[in-house]
């Protein structure tokens, strides 16, 4: 098959290479579409999809620019018609496999300005500056530019000139955030705007939708960039997924080939073992820690592999999401026994494979102090899947809390199974209704809801939102279909559960005290105590007996006695009050509400948390 005829001719176009039949046309200098007719679906039959999906859009004669997003600063594998698989970067890639039949790749950043994917391209534009500065009178040809209005501006003369000449040209501007960066449309300055202008007309131009001409853009988040051109119908988003088990597998396999009996002897975890609990990594990560065995001679275990996964996602986050680690389980946690037994239900479906049965996401409610965070920590513990905290994503600076977001949701993409622990969730995640800040809170809010209501994440992403204000979140997000199950806490109500309550505590503060010690009103007195309000209690009864008897001093019933008596826990009656009713309010589960809630009609608690809400405002 000659280059011509893998080009292809249609209707409303010239003669030219597509992004499909590219690699195609030249199988013998190990493209990576390699296949026999110049047909689309075959040709990419060895593509990786997102190269695919480029290829489709293209065919379609109405899209030539293409926004490169997601995993972007990995490898990416390039199959030989051998079976063989070499490792390029993503630039590299483009202009040596995606765009290898075109006449003219052009590589554009701020930093490095225009640059030429070989010689004689660089030779062919300097002739054309050469022949612009007569003209004009510059001197681009001694000093090129590297801003991007300037830049642009001659790239745009000199791709016109060169498409009326029958060439096939790409362009592929890497960090496009820096050059149509995400704002308000009244802060863009003049350059931003020209650049945008520029980009656009090439997007929709009849002339070069009609020549062989492709422009990639190149960012991490689509959260960064210019939301306008993003959104325009004349360019594509193509998503990089993160690399998948069986993707995994193959690098680990390819990169060990010729030293695979060094990883067997300094290794515990064999290959599919790694590829298997490496969920979240990019093959630049899982490279490092090859090399680490491979080069260094350090012995790979399981516990290591568990360490460095987490510290290398954990700054691929950029400190936004960190693990939790924990060695309790459900067995620790006193009281809301309706509670953990449908989480323990939840376990064993997840350690059976029943992910089509697990909650989209769970809603964790009630007042503070009821153990919220730590009954969700005790969950991890439970399942022996990964959970992760997100931690504060906002930022100061503009668009940056909506790519801080993008980042982290692309991460959990890759990572599952796994559970995300959102605490404070009422400030966390924002709201459709917000005002005052440039609609951050908005679209936060949509890209969350979005994500959590997504139907392939069941079982996979399990979402729990704590929080002691649920009556404060929208409802967008505590509908069916994300977080669809509402767990609400209170505090012990009888005699029973304080006591298994207090011997939960005491054994975290490290006291032994017998029943017959503890003092009555503590266990059945009408004040009400909280997990934390007991703990608070006897580490201030092991402060005194140490500061009366010493290092070795124990905690005397005497002690305890005199410490619950001056005790005086800190309360905020009304505010404690609305944080309860809200809890039953939000609980889709009449087993979990308590007496005297659980008798209580809807209409009287709607009426005592309005009563409540004017007094606390």
């Amino acid at each position: 098959m000659d280059a011509e005829h893998a080009r292809g001719v249609e209707e409303n176009r010239k003669p030219q290479p597509t992004v499909a039949t590219a690699a195609a046309s030249r199988p013998e200098e190990g493209g990576e579409f390699v296949s026999e007719p110049p047909l689309y679906k075959k040709t990419t039959a060895h593509a990786p999809s997102w190269a695919t999906e480029i290829a489709r859009k293209y065919l379609g004669g109405t899209v030539n620019q293409f926004i490169l997003n997601g995993n972007v600063r990995d490898l990416v594998p390039a199959l030989r018609s051998s079976g063989e698989c070499e490792y390029k970067e993503l630039i590299a890639f483009l202009t040596e496999e995606l765009f290898h039949p075109r006449d003219i790749v052009v590589l554009y950043d701020r930093a490095a300005g225009i640059r030429f994917k070989d010689q004689e391209t660089r030779q062919d534009f300097d002739q054309f500056l050469r022949a612009y500065d007569t003209r004009k009178g510059t001197a681009h040809a001694l000093q090129l530019p590297r801003d991007p209005v300037r830049a642009l501006l001659l790239l745009d003369m000199y791709f016109r000139l060169r498409l009326r000449q029958g060439k096939g040209i790409a362009c592929v501007l890497d960090f496009a955030e820096t050059v149509i960066p995400m704002a308000e449309a009244a802060m863009y300055s003049a350059e931003d705007r020209s650049a945008i202008v520029i980009l656009q007309r090439w997007a929709h131009d009849q002339f070069f939708l009609e020549h062989d001409f492709t422009v990639c853009l190149i960012a991490e988040n689509l959260s960064n960039l210019n939301q306008q051109y993003v959104q325009s119908p004349w360019t594509a988003e193509i998503h990089l997924p993160m690399p998948g088990k069986p993707a995994r597998l193959a690098f680990a396999e390819r990169h060990c080939a010729d030293h695979l009996d060094i990883f067997t002897a300094h290794s515990d975890v064999t290959l599919a073992s790694l590829a298997n609990n490496t969920a979240g990594l990019s093959f630049i990560q899982l490279r490092s820690i090859l090399a680490d065995t491979l080069k260094n001679r350090v012995r790979l275990t399981f516990e290591q592999l568990s360490e460095m996964k987490k510290e290398m996602i954990e700054e691929a986050a950029f400190g936004m999401l960190e693990f939790v680690e924990t060695d309790y389980n459900l067995d620790m946690v006193a009281g809301h026994n309706e509670a953990k037994e449908h989480l323990r239900h939840a376990a064993i479906a997840l350690k059976r494979g029943r992910e089509d049965v697990i909650p989209m996401g769970y809603l964790v409610s009630g007042p503070v102090g009821t153990g919220k965070t730590f009954l969700v920590t005790c969950f991890a513990g439970e399942i022996g899947i990964p959970m992760v905290k997100l931690k504060n994503f906002r930022s100061q600076w503009q668009g940056q809390t909506e790519g801080n977001l993008e980042k982290i949701l692309n991460l959990l993409e890759a990572m599952p199974p796994v559970a995300v622990m959102i605490d404070e969730a009422d400030a966390a995640l924002g709201n459709r209704s917000a005002q005052g800040d440039s609609g951050v809170s908005q679209r936060v809010f949509g890209q969350i809801a979005a994500f959590m209501s997504n139907a392939k994440h069941r079982g996979r992403i399990i979402f729990f939102l704590i929080t002691a204000r649920p009556d404060l979140m929208p409802v967008d997000l505590k509908r069916q279909g994300r977080a669809e199950e509402h767990l609400a806490l209170f505090y012990p109500s009888t005699r029973a559960l304080r006591l298994e309550l207090l011997q939960v505590m005491m054994r975290r503060t490290g006291l032994d005290i017998p029943v017959e010690a503890v003092p009555e009103a503590l266990l059945s007195g009408e004040r009400t105590y909280s997990g934390a309000d007991m703990e608070a209690v006897l580490t201030r009864a092991k402060f005194r007996a140490a500061a009366l008897g010493g290092k070795d001093a124990v905690v005397t019933a005497d002690i305890l006695a005199h410490v619950v008596s001056d005790f005086i826990p800190p309360t905020y009656p009304l505010q404690v009050e609305l944080q309860t009713l809200a809890a039953v309010m939000e609980s889709t589960s009449r087993d979990l509400l308590p007496e005297p809630y659980s008798s209580m009609s809807r209409q009287e608690v709607i009426q005592r948390m309005a009563e409540l809400k004017h007094l606390v405002d």
